[in-house]
């Protein structure tokens, strides 16, 4: 199609069938959507678990929750009315365009069938596979044979293959004032002091092969008490409160427990507030990077493509040989590429980023900090080597 057909494109679709975190960055190029034709009306289709976070994204306009047959976090159920009903409900909104959102290793044409069957005219994707007439404007995946990207990068770089493109990159959350009050008495309740150095540590993620060890972020969190008088508030979901529980347990210092206590909302108030995250690659590092707030990412070799954006960060692993494996298990069985980072290391990289912060520092760029003499194999432009 001609840029003419998509600058006349006023009411759109993204599709992002994901969760929490992979919503989040795409905002970026949803925000490029919208500014490039601000009139334009944007709808999220997306997961019940990337739904809980569209509240808080300001560029949206209507949102639509669909879990499809095609990613595999959805149950199976058999029965494929849901589709259907799917196709109608997208073709009685008259959308004049849809964009699909995906990671390269997601096949992009169910959701271009999809919105093809709904009779939306414009449909834009990366795509590996010739797409034919599924989709109108195809830009052919290079990932990851010629290179990867980050996250933000490739879906930025889709839109921009339609004309929308901005000058703020940054992933954009907006934190809701009720829950900024809310988080505000809780510290209280806790005796955080905001005027001094605090963090928050997020032991939690759903694929076991990203979690940092229990007994080493326990290790930190009195590491960062007990030598440096700097207070530590654990957070997670309710499921993960026996997690949070055991490192506290293995810790000699006194710490603090918000798990299970806060909205997605009053979550991102928490870290908007916070001087620092410490946290496993999961959606919390998403939230604090969209909210300005520094990052130790504890960053399992399973992709390179989610590394904090634009924030002063610091990404640690230890460099294996297996790395960029993709897998939700390590198929190893020695989970190296975490386990083998020091408590140190991760304690060190905290007080840098604090000391940062106090001085108006900003760092732009991810740094990565393996605690292996090998440099990462990877072409990711989000990782820079430093030992």
């Amino acid at each position: 199609m001609t840029q003419t057909d998509w600058d006349n494109a006023k009411n759109i679709l993204c599709v992002r069938l994901d969760t929490i975190g992979d919503v989040i960055m795409t905002t970026p190029a949803i925000r490029a959507l919208k500014a490039s034709q601000p009139q334009r009306r944007i709808t999220l289709l997306t997961s019940s678990a990337g739904s809980v976070v569209a509240p808080l994204i300001p560029e949206l306009d209507d949102l639509i929750v669909y879990d499809s047959p095609w990613l595999k976090a959805t149950a199976p159920r058999g029965d494929s009315s849901p589709e259907y009903e799917m196709i109608e409900r997208l073709r009685q909104a008259n959308f004049d365009a849809a964009i699909i959102f995906t990671v390269y290793s997601q096949n992009p044409l169910p959701s271009a069938f999809l919105c093809y069957m709904a009779g939306i005219p414009l449909r834009l994707a990366h795509c590996h596979e010739n797409p034919y007439q599924l989709l109108t404007d195809w830009i052919k995946d290079p990932e990851p044979d010629q290179f990867t990207r980050h996250e933000v990068r490739r879906q930025l770089d889709l839109v921009a293959s339609v004309g929308s493109e901005i000058a703020d990159q940054q992933m954009s959350l907006k934190v809701p004032e009720t829950a900024r009050i809310r988080v505000l008495q809780q510290l209280q309740e806790l005796g955080i002091n905001l005027e001094h150095p605090w963090i928050v540590i997020h032991p939690g993620a759903t694929a076991l092969s990203r979690r940092y060890p229990p007994e080493r972020f326990a290790d930190v969190a009195d590491q960062l008490v007990q030598q440096y008088g700097i207070p530590v508030i654990f957070t997670g979901t309710t499921p993960e409160q026996e997690l949070v529980t055991s490192i506290c347990q293995d810790m000699n210092a006194a710490s603090h427990s918000l798990v299970g206590c806060l909205s997605l909302g009053e979550l991102t108030a928490l870290l908007d507030l916070a001087p620092l995250l410490i946290s496993n690659n999961t959606g919390p590092v998403h939230i604090a990077a969209a909210v300005g707030t520094p990052v130790v990412d504890l960053y399992a070799l399973t992709n390179p493509q989610h590394t904090p954006w634009e924030v002063p960060n610091r990404v640690l692993f230890h460099d294996v040989p297996c790395r960029i494996c993709y897998k939700s298990i390590c198929p190893e069985g020695h989970y190296h590429c975490l386990r083998l980072v020091e408590p140190e290391t991760v304690v060190e990289a905290a007080l840098e980023l604090l000391q940062q912060g106090q001085h108006g520092y900003c760092v732009g760029a991810t740094v990565a900090i393996a605690t292996s003499p090998k440099l990462l194999n990877t072409s990711s432009q989000s990782l820079l080597k430093v030992v």
